[in-house]
């Protein structure tokens, strides 16, 4: 099937996730969890908090830096909750998470804050454990770098900045869809020269 190009998928798409402000809420354990700028949807979400210090009395924050470098750890640390932790990838922090999570209870309120590639991993372990959707706000800040999936070998590349771009795995010349899926925690990227080899459009930077 051959792909046009386009700026971007319709935007009806229902998979697309969608994002709104960080909002305080009563909870036994606050989750925290951020990455790149999303530790400003952090600190802007506490100033709403009515008692500020009982909240951070019951949160855990994890935090790790952007993929283009922006480390705002010292920030979150500064804000004094009950446990912080910094790792240096997503791949780094998931762990924690995990651990999290397996001692966490019913009432435990998840913040997620940041790239889409560590709000979609966070929240996929998150529904693994059987939280309920409810418990997950998601905040989008700073880079839009998307994790994509190569719908034909499975492989997923991150941080992907342009569209059309080359499948780290197979090699194969992607289309990146919105269209996103919640078990892998990726964006659908779609061969776009099957039916016209070599008949790739200019790549051109969508995310940054």
């Amino acid at each position: 099937m051959k792909v046009e190009l386009t700026p971007t998928d319709a935007p009806s798409i229902k998979s697309r996730p969608v994002y709104a402000a960080l909002e305080p809420r009563p909870g036994k354990l606050h989750v925290i969890v951020a990455d790149c700028q999303g530790a400003e949807a952090v600190t802007d979400m506490l100033a709403k908090a009515n008692d500020r210090a009982e909240f951070l009395a019951a949160a855990h924050v994890m935090y790790c830096p952007g993929p283009a470098g922006v480390d705002l750890s010292a920030r979150l640390e500064a804000l004094g909750a009950a446990q912080f932790f910094r790792a240096p990838t997503i791949p780094a922090l998931l762990p924690r998470l995990v651990r999290v999570l397996s001692d966490a209870h019913m009432g435990t309120q998840f913040y997620l804050a940041g790239t889409e590639s560590l709000i979609g991993q966070a929240e996929r372990e998150i529904m693994n454990t059987g939280f309920p959707f409810a418990a997950i706000q998601k905040e989008q800040r700073g880079s839009t770098l998307r994790r994509v999936q190569c719908v034909h070998c499975k492989g997923i590349t991150e941080n992907v900045a342009t569209d059309p771009f080359k499948c780290s795995h197979c090699g194969l010349n992607l289309f990146v869809r919105d269209h996103y899926s919640r078990r892998i925690a990726a964006f659908q990227g779609v061969n776009i020269d099957a039916e016209d080899p070599g008949q790739v459009p200019e790549s051109v930077v969508r995310f940054k």
